[in-house]
């Protein structure tokens, strides 16, 4: 039976992890191996790293690092950032990730998802997709870092990304990042209703009670947080941690009711 997914979700910068809020002021936080062990021992759903660097600085994905996350992770790895061919994909799939996340190339050339999907399969390729409210209402998808806006419906894109052999869409609200005060519900209700394939919400989370709105609500699905997973207590002290299997239990419980 499928149950909902929690899912850490880490941001690489200059070789190390960091957090961000808004998109902004990165913090570090620590070493992504370390990081990687120590999920491992709490036995994460999933996991997902975010090259954050690799687009903005129109480099290659750093194939060494991401190697080296896949030999010691015992968990599904995803890996998002400066990925913008066929040939990057399989090279990425061939160090040992499971799935590959899309941004900033998907938006230049969509049809990347359908050449992806055909030679891996559609339940590898997943589609980021950074959101942001617009001032009069509505929402936009942004790329490079939420630095440059690109005049698309995210809902209306999630659709024709699905159409084009996505198996995941992850929305991530740029507005929430870092906040912890809680997801873009209304965002996530309106992606959830228009695609039929596997969603995952990231950017909001201050709690497990964050989580369990979410899959209240919808279910199946994949929440990711950052913040709660990395930092701990009111002075945000750096504490890498996730639920226990008792905690994710009684989540899990929710979509069944």
């Amino acid at each position: 039976m499928l149950r909902p997914r929690i899912i850490p979700s880490l941001l690489l910068h200059d070789k190390g992890l960091v957090k961000t809020v808004n998109f902004k002021a990165p913090k570090y936080v620590g070493d992504p191996i370390n990081a990687v062990r120590i999920f491992n021992e709490k036995q994460v759903d999933e996991l997902a790293f975010f090259d954050i660097d690799a687009t903005t600085l129109n480099r290659e994905p750093d194939y060494v690092l991401i190697e080296k996350l896949a030999n010691q992770s015992r968990m599904p790895l995803c890996y998002g950032g400066g990925v913008k061919t066929v040939e990057q994909a399989q090279k990425i799939f061939g160090l040992g990730i499971e799935k590959i996340a899309l941004s900033s190339a998907v938006i230049q050339n969509p049809e990347l998802v359908t050449q992806i999907a055909d030679r891996v399969g559609s339940q590898s390729v997943i589609v980021v997709l950074d959101i942001k409210k617009k001032l009069f209402g509505g929402y936009e998808v942004y790329t490079h870092n939420g630095k440059k806006a690109t005049g698309i419906n995210p809902i209306k894109f999630a659709q024709e990304l699905e159409q084009l052999g996505a198996g995941e869409i992850i929305i991530n609200s740029i507005d929430q990042d870092g906040v912890m005060k809680g997801y873009d519900l209304n965002l996530i209700d309106k992606i959830a209703e228009v695609i039929s394939i596997p969603l995952t919400v990231l950017g909001g989370a201050g709690s497990m009670r964050d989580v369990e709105k979410v899959i209240e609500r919808h279910g199946v699905i994949g929440v990711a947080a950052g913040s709660l997973f990395v930092f701990k207590g009111p002075y945000k002290a750096v504490l890498i941690n996730y639920p226990t299997l008792t905690e994710k239990n009684r989540v899990f419980k929710i979509h069944l009711k």
